[in-house]
C-alpha cells in the first residue's frame, strides 16, 4: 500500500488531514501520527497488507519509529 502521506500532512497542525482535497479542515479528519498508525493497524485486520510505503511525512521520524518498534 503506497500511502504517500507527505501529500496530506498539514505542517501547520502537525497532523494528517484525511480531508485534504477539501478546503475545509474538519477536526475529525485530522489525525496525529499515532492515530494514523492505529488506522493502518485496523486496515491490516481486514485486508492482506504486505507492506506500507510512505506511511508518514518524510520528516515525521517519530511516527516511523513508532511503526517499526
Amino acid at each position: 500500500m503506497d500511502v504517500a502521506a507527505s501529500e496530506f500532512y498539514d505542517e501547520t497542525t502537525k497532523k494528517y488531514n484525511l480531508n485534504f482535497k477539501s478546503n475545509k479542515k474538519e477536526e475529525a479528519q485530522l489525525l496525529t501520527g499515532v492515530e494514523l498508525l492505529d488506522l493502518y493497524k485496523s486496515f491490516k485486520e481486514d485486508f492482506p497488507i504486505v507492506s506500507i510505503e510512505d506511511a508518514f511525512d518524510q520528516d515525521d521520524w517519530e511516527s516511523y519509529s513508532n511503526m517499526t518498534s
